[in-house]
């Protein structure tokens, strides 16, 4: 079994229109929002997205040993479409920040459960989408943070 690299490590949730993103406390124990980026579909094939450039000066800021990508299986534990785009984006992402690695990780259920969370503190409405992809994100990445912990007791 390998060491855990101690390190601030970003979860990001990938969606159609907008990026979610969290990171991690040194130590991995806690996940905190950060920040919502907006998808950029627009850029040549050849060009870095502005999401992923902005990707990049976070992992620079906030010197990221790795970065956590929610992959959407389907209940069945199937990869569906939206599970085929966001592991495109991962690769995608992974030339880009390389040598920081990047981990694929489950992410059912992300988006439901922090919409809840949020709905429950009284979060709605705009407000609720303007916050609900970092809440996926801390979601995505609390959970592998809490994964991991239990991996290596």
């Amino acid at each position: 079994m390998t060491e855990t690299v101690h390190g601030v490590r970003l979860g990001v949730d990938v969606g159609q229109v907008r990026v979610g993103v969290a990171r991690s406390d040194p130590h991995g124990v806690l996940a905190t929002p950060l920040v919502t980026l907006a998808r950029d579909l627009t850029t040549a094939e050849d060009a870095v997205p502005s999401d992923m450039a902005e990707l990049v000066a976070l992992i620079a800021e906030h010197e990221c040993v790795e970065v956590v990508v929610g992959l959407p299986v389907n209940l069945s534990g199937q990869h569906g479409p939206a599970a085929r785009n966001v592991k495109a984006y991962a690769d995608r992402l992974a030339d880009v920040i390389a040598p920081v690695p990047v981990t694929l990780t489950d992410e059912r259920m992300s988006t439901v459960v922090a919409s809840r969370r949020l709905a429950e503190r009284g979060v709605r409405g705009k407000r609720q989408r303007a916050v609900v992809d970092q809440a996926a994100a801390v979601e995505i990445l609390q959970s592998w943070l809490d994964a991991q912990r239990r991996r290596t007791r």
